[in-house]
Parts: structure tokens; C-alpha cells; sequence
């Protein structure tokens, strides 16, 4: 991949916004701060941000009303993907929502909570879970979706390098957003495949997941003396080194704080030393 990477066709910055932290614990309901919540959009597109990573199931609807609050009319500029496969009960547990009439209503419900005709690119995110929706038909429905001008581009989520190719023969693949950070990159074939064609790869949990504490980043001995010896915060070094591995790679770090906001955004300009990425390596 040469030049800036392009999604939905136009330039984006490689330091996007990842929205899931904006709504209430667990991803459920209001924000802890509302005012500070639509600071932080509003602050991001400010300091250059033209890429946002939503879904309607955040809050449900709350991460896409804060969006459309706060930034609507959106910036000529300003890409927002979203994502579909899942939905929320009322107790807040996750469920797949894998059927294609159920990936056709996710994208319906983002087009009406974020005020859009069409949203630049959605991910499938993919979960065979107990239902076991064929990838082919769901892949089906996204290119009718993307065919019927609802969406601009078709986006894969947490797929198999299998699922990948198998897209990728059956259509353009937008982006491709899969966990992977420093710990864990157990999705390497992925990545490597992605870079080979040229599409952009979205890591999420860049710094971790608390579902997986045994591959932690930001106690990690070797990022926490990086981070010590370059002046920075464990944070920082973490994702400075995600783009570092490849100019394919876009980064959608999320929180809900200003000062946070403004920590991730300084690891776009924090230079890795060769003694930095021996440590790291």
C-alpha cells in the first residue's frame, strides 16, 4: 500500500476514533459525562480525525446518537464505519444477529440513528455461533446492501483468513477489523494478507483485552521500559508500534476522556528508535 489509505475511496488519517467506549458500562446505556462525551467527537474531528468506528448496538443507539449530536452535519471528509452481526438484549448481553434479513435491519437501524443515506462502509462481523449462517449468503446480503446504495463498502470483522479469502474473491473487501496488538498476533496470516492486497486492517483491542489477561500489553516489561526510557506512556508505545508493522494499519482507539483522547492522539508522532523496536520485537 502506497500514499495515505483510502476508505470508502478517500484519504483517511492512519489515527481514527473507535466509538465503543462512549456509551455507559459495558457498553450499555448513557454516557458516564454526556457533555464530555460530545467534546471528545467534537475535539477528535478538530485535531484532524476523518475516521470513525461506530455500531448501533453501542448503548444500543447511544454511540450513534452521540455521533450524529455531536458532529451533524459530518465533515465532507469524515468517514464513519460501522458494523452488523450483533444486537443487544435487554439486559445488555450480546447476541449474534447473523441472518442476512437480521444484517439488512443493522444496516437500516445505523442509516436512521446516524442520519445517513448511505454509510461509507460497514463490517460484517462474522460469529458462526449456534445458528451457523453460511458466509456466502451473508456475504450475499452485504454486496445487495452495497448494490442498493446503502452502504459504500463491504468491511469483514473478526473473520478466518479462509473467510478472507473467500470475500475477497466474491467482492472488494473495504477493511478487514480483527484483534491484534503487540501480545497477541495470533491473526498474523490475516494482517499479512491484508498488506499483500493492499487492504486496510483495523485492530481492535490494540491494548489488550480484558477478556484475555494473559496476553497483557500496557504492564508488559518490554513496553512499560520503552515507554519509560522514550517519555511516553505504555499507551503510546503500544500503538506506535501497531503502525510501525505495516502502513496498512489504521488505528481506532476509543475513550470517553479528553485527556485520554489526547494521549492516544500524540502516539501518531512518537518515533520508535531501533532500540525501541529490538526491545519490542
Amino acid at each position: 500500500m502506497t500514499g495515505a489509505p483510502l476508505l470508502d475511496g478517500r484519504s483517511v488519517r492512519r489515527m481514527g476514533f473507535g466509538a465503543m467506549q462512549l456509551p455507559g458500562p459495558g457498553v450499555l446505556g448513557p454516557p458516564r459525562d454526556r457533555e464530555e462525551a460530545l467534546a471528545v467527537l467534537r475535539r477528535a474531528v478538530e485535531a484532524g480525525v476523518n475516521h470513525i468506528d461506530t455500531a448501533q448496538f453501542y448503548g444500543p443507539d447511544v454511540a450513534n446518537e452521540l455521533i450524529r449530536s455531536a458532529l451533524h452535519p459530518y465533515p465532507e471528509d469524515l468517514v464513519l464505519v460501522s458494523k452488523v452481526g450483533a444486537a443487544r438484549d435487554a439486559s445488555g448481553a450480546w447476541l449474534p444477529a447473523q441472518r442476512p434479513e437480521e444484517l439488512r435491519a443493522g444496516v437500516l437501524a445505523n442509516l436512521a440513528s446516524l442520519h445517513l443515506e448511505r454509510i461509507p462502509i460497514v463490517n460484517l462481523r462474522r460469529h458462526p455461533g449456534p445458528e451457523g449462517v453460511p458466509f456466502s449468503e451473508q456475504l450475499d446480503m452485504m454486496i445487495a446492501l452495497r448494490g442498493e446504495g446503502l452502504i459504500g463498502g463491504v468491511g469483514l470483522s473478526t473473520v478466518s483468513l479462509d473467510e478472507y479469502r473467500q470475500a475477497s474473491a466474491a467482492t472488494e473487501v473495504a477493511c478487514v477489523q480483527n484483534a491484534y496488538s503487540w501480545a497477541d498476533r495470533s491473526d498474523q496470516a490475516v494482517f499479512d494478507a491484508c498488506r499483500a492486497d493492499g487492504v486496510p486492517y483495523v485492530p481492535y483491542f490494540p491494548l489488550g483485552s480484558a477478556f484475555d489477561p494473559s496476553r497483557p500489553v500496557l504492564s508488559a516489561p518490554a513496553v512499560v521500559g520503552t515507554a519509560d526510557r522514550l517519555g511516553a506512556t505504555p499507551a503510546q508505545v503500544a500503538l506506535a508500534w501497531l503502525l510501525h508493522a505495516a502502513p496498512h494499519v489504521l488505528l481506532i482507539p476509543g475513550t470517553s476522556s479528553l485527556s485520554h483522547l489526547e494521549e492516544n492522539l500524540a502516539a501518531a508522532e512518537l518515533m520508535l528508535d531501533q532500540e525501541a523496536l529490538d526491545a519490542l520485537r
